[in-house]
Formats: C-alpha cells, sequence, structure tokens
C-alpha cells in the first residue's frame, strides 16, 4: 500500500533529481501527458538511468507511466525502460481489463529478457479515461492478472472523451454524475478483487487546504492513498491518509477480539457490533499503519 503517488516528468533532469529527496511513497515516473512526443526517446533513456542509479528502493517504490499500447509509443516505452526493474508500471487510457492482462503478457516476456523475477513488476491500471471503461469494469472480476495491485481513477482525461466541457459542477465544485460514477465504480472494482483504490488528483496543485479535504473524504469513502502531480501535495497526502494513534489502537483491539474468538462471525464492542467486513478494515488500518512506521523508521 502507498499513500502518495507523485507524476514526476521522465526528461527533466531537474525534477527527477529533487523527486529523491520528496516524502512521496512512490515516483511515477511519466512517458506519456508530461513528455512532447518528440522527446520521448530521450526521456525514455533518462528513466531507464534513473531506475538503475536507485537500486534501493526501500523507502521510495519507482513506477514508470508509459504511453497507450494501443499507440506506437506504448510497447517501445516497456521495452526501453524494463531494463531498469522498475517495482510497477502505471497503464493509462485503459478500455478493460483485457488491455491489463495484454501489459502483465509483455511484462512476463521482458522480465524474462532482463533475468528479472517472474511477476516483479506490478501495473497500476488509470482505469477510468476512456468511454470504453464506464462499460466495462466487470471484466476485472473474471481473469484478471494479478500483477494487477491498484487501480485509480481520474475526470480529465474521460472529460475529453465523454465531450464535457468540464467534470465539475460550477455552482458547488462537486464532480458531475458521470465522473462520481466513475469514482465510484473504480472503487467498488479496486475493493472487489484486492487491489488498492488510489484517490484521483486534485488539480489546483497550490490549493492544499482543499486537498487536504479531498484526501479526507477519499479515506471515508474507502481509498487508500492518491495521485500527485506536485512534489508539494505528498506531504498532505501522507498526513491524510495516515492513521492516527487512536485508530490504531482501535484497529488492534478488533483484530484482538476476533482472534480470541475464532469461532465468532459478530462481535460486540463498545455497544457496537462488529462482523467480518470490520476484522478487515481494522486489519488495512494496522497494515497501513505498519508500513508508514517502516518508512519513518528508514527516513530517519
Amino acid at each position: 500500500m502507498r499513500r502518495s503517488w507523485l507524476f514526476v516528468p521522465g526528461d527533466s533532469e531537474r525534477k527527477l533529481a529533487k523527486a529523491v529527496d520528496n516524502p512521496a511513497d512512490a515516483l511515477i515516473l511519466d512517458l506519456e501527458d508530461s513528455v512532447a512526443k518528440e522527446r520521448i526517446p530521450i526521456a525514455r533513456d533518462m528513466v531507464r538511468s534513473y531506475l538503475r542509479s536507485r537500486a534501493d528502493r526501500a523507502a521510495q517504490r519507482l513506477w514508470v507511466r508509459i504511453n497507450p499500447l494501443d499507440t506506437e509509443w506504448g510497447l517501445a516505452d516497456l521495452a526501453a525502460i524494463m531494463a531498469g526493474a522498475p517495482d510497477g508500471i502505471c497503464q493509462p487510457k485503459v478500455r478493460s481489463a483485457e488491455d491489463v492482462n495484454r501489459l502483465g503478457h509483455y511484462l512476463s516476456a521482458l522480465e524474462a529478457r532482463e533475468g528479472l523475477p517472474p511477476g516483479s513488476t506490478k501495473i497500476l491500471s488509470v482505469a477510468t479515461e476512456t468511454a470504453a471503461s464506464l462499460l466495462t469494469f466487470s471484466t476485472y472480476l473474471d481473469a484478471v492478472t494479478d500483477r494487477l495491485v491498484a487501480l485509480t481513477w481520474g475526470g480529465e482525461d474521460l472529460a475529453a472523451a465523454l465531450g464535457a466541457s468540464d467534470n465539475k459542477n460550477p455552482r458547488t465544485g462537486d464532480y458531475d454524475d458521470p465522473f462520481l460514477l466513475a469514482k465510484s465504480l473504480c472503487l467498488a472494482t479496486a475493493r472487489a478483487i484486492g487491489a488498492q483504490p488510489v484517490g484521483a488528483v486534485h488539480v489546483d496543485f497550490k490549493d492544499l487546504t482543499g486537498l487536504e479535504a479531498d484526501c479526507r473524504r477519499d479515506r471515508r469513502a474507502g481509498f487508500i492513498g492518491k495521485i500527485a502531480i506536485h512534489p508539494d501535495q505528498c506531504a498532505v497526502i501522507n498526513r491524510a491518509f495516515t492513521p492516527s494513534a487512536e485508530e490504531v489502537a482501535h484497529a488492534r483491539r478488533v483484530i484482538d477480539l476476533f482472534e480470541k474468538n475464532p469461532g465468532l462471525g459478530t462481535i460486540g464492542l463498545e455497544g457496537k457490533m462488529l462482523d467480518m467486513p470490520h476484522l478487515k478494515q481494522a486489519r488495512n488500518v494496522v497494515a497501513l499503519a505498519e508500513m508508514t512506521s517502516r518508512k519513518a523508521g528508514r527516513e530517519r
């Protein structure tokens, strides 16, 4: 589980260098939207070199966003950067789980070519950037590759795909119905297949107060973590998605009760009835707390 996922342009030496010291749990080295098409070959070389230069990924995982596989650049992106052994691939413009499985097959071949452990390269699906994607979430429930560890959604490319001039209500500032549908389907699908649901970008990168409120809404809904488009957003995201001491203490009490009563499906605690979903949520809280604690220890 990762709290903050920071996009970094793959062709910017300055931004790549600065990202080392950013508190982001994961960097997404970008070969897609933030890189001009004529600079993609340069970005590939820079990303591969950067991956090779950072063998220690304990504190910060390194992912790469490739171009869509149905373009002339997608597969070539993979072929160029896999020698750097990225921790995962961020896959944009996904239409269905068929696209994710196709990426999984390519990764198997390239891992073999590079001598990497089979299955070591994971996948983050940007699951809502095409119109078709809103109609195909059910495909993830069938035979989707076990490389898929996270799903996120986005309203910017989806707005263009749907022909919308905006994705939010100008009066309330809330997402319009098609985009709320995309968010809900992404969350439900991720939870159904055991993947991490990751919140969408907060595009106003100067509005850190609004970002924090957005993070807390996402967390209440069930998302874990958020995509960042600016370095300053990561500390806010990390703070919002780090369980408090009170939350962790309560979660441990729930786990302890169930472990002491293995034959019971429901248990009372402080006047409330708890069942298996509460136990699963408690374990998620403890796992996230332990991950953040390990990272804090490494950073000290």
